[in-house]
């Protein structure tokens, strides 16, 4: 079937009993029934071993500690079958490649989402091997593109049917894999560089209905558009258990910032009753400060390189998160200082930083690094007068400061 608008095409596992009907389920004590539910979804060989440990007869105190703690060892092999539903994806303007998950799990991020900036992006998840993370990243930078390195690593592993995987290479090419063994209801759906998946879902609307968010919402940052295909599938019913954790992991490659190919944003929401709304939550508050100086980086380096138009789309994101923060009723001062100081510093959007650090101001009125900040703004679009006189104010509140007396001089003209 075909989702309507987004172009995406769904794919499903083998259909499973629901949760709890197995016969090895029902042979768990009825005390137990969490426990009854993690063996039905992990399967029948896990489910035997559940019987063996917790219903045979003991012969005594010590030998049942031993079978506890071997039922929470198992416990914790049953803990990454839990609903999970996930993106990958890659943007063709900017090279960015990015993972967003959202788990019934404690802490599914590292568990799920890989990606290297030139690279590619991987989620493993269901009974997951966690080795196709770092593995398939590997056969990437190898030179195998998507489809090339999901046989391989479906290929070597014994567990396969249990497994779901999702691939997007350096390309935008992608590939899927949704064991017969995964939970119901489990599947993907795949479009033009990216591909949605998930598993304990209830039902094959929530992987569509993120297939159409993220393609609908082109042109925006790539995190942005992730939790947005996140947001999608939970409004369309999610995991069928319910919520816990979710992370946001997008690279991207920079020459004089290594690092952003292994982490240009890393978000994680490890606990929370609403972790999709945290994740934004949070995304929203990094946008403002760490986004913004990512794009004024990127903005400078290809401009440098001769890419003018590369160049000018950094700068309008700049323009434009400066904007959606400064909309925002619940902005702090901190983050409008930071907005207002870095586009102040380079030039850019100078009506909308005059805005954002005249409300900094109007939060933290003593504070002389804030008034510097408004000072700068104003000296930038000329207005030496009003700046000479935010600068005088910010040096009274900090008479010692070497660093706003030379401001002040700069202001005067007197070096």
């Amino acid at each position: 079937m075909r989702s309507a608008g987004s172009g995406a095409s769904i794919r499903r596992g083998r259909e499973q009993d629901a949760v709890g009907s197995s016969p090895y389920c029902r042979r768990l004590p009825a005390s137990h029934p969490e426990l009854a539910g993690s063996a039905a979804a992990t399967g029948p060989s896990l489910a035997r071993r559940w019987h063996s440990v917790l219903c045979s007869a003991h012969s005594g105190p010590e030998v049942a500690m031993r079978r506890f703690v071997l039922a929470l060892a198992l416990l914790a092999l049953a803990v990454p079958a839990a609903a999970t539903f996930s993106i990958v994806a890659y943007d063709p303007e900017t090279g960015e490649l990015g993972v967003a998950v959202q788990s019934k799990v404690f802490g599914v991020g590292p568990r799920v989402a890989w990606a290297r900036g030139g690279v590619g992006a991987i989620a493993t998840q269901a009974q997951s091997n966690e080795s196709f993370g770092p593995e398939g990243l590997r056969l990437l930078a190898a030179g195998l593109d998507a489809t090339a390195a999901r046989d391989t690593l479906i290929a070597r592993d014994a567990g396969r049917d249990l497994r779901q995987l999702a691939i997007v290479d350096a390309t935008g090419g992608v590939a899927a894999w949704t064991g017969p063994g995964c939970s119901h209801w489990a599947g993907d759906a795949q479009g033009v560089s990216f591909s949605c998946q998930g598993n304990i879902l209830v039902g094959p609307a929530v992987v569509a209905e993120m297939a159409r968010a993220f393609s609908e919402s082109k042109g925006r940052e790539l995190g942005d558009r992730l939790i947005a295909a996140l947001e999608a599938g939970q409004a369309a019913g999610g995991d069928s258990r319910g919520q816990q954790s979710a992370a946001l992991l997008v690279t991207r490659v920079h020459p004089d910032y290594p690092e952003y190919a292994e982490r240009y944003i890393d978000i994680r929401v490890e606990d929370h009753p609403l972790p999709i709304a945290e994740l934004r939550r949070l995304f929203t508050l990094y946008e403002a400060q760490g986004l913004v100086q990512a794009h004024l980086r990127f903005s400078e380096w290809l401009q440098a390189k001769g890419d003018a138009a590369g160049a000018r789309r950094e700068s309008e994101r700049v323009g434009l998160l400066l904007l959606r923060t400064v909309e925002r009723p619940d902005a702090d001062a901190g983050t409008l200082n930071a907005l207002a100081w870095f586009a102040a510093t380079h030039d850019l959007h100078l009506e909308a930083a005059l805005i954002a650090a005249q409300r900094a101001v109007a939060l933290e009125p003593k504070d002389s690094n804030i008034l510097d900040t408004l000072a700068e703004v104003l000296f930038r679009r000329g207005e030496t007068a009003k700046a000479i006189e935010v600068e005088t104010r910010a040096l009274e509140l900090n008479p010692e400061d070497a660093y706003l007396k030379e401001q002040l001089a700069r202001f005067r003209g007197e070096r």
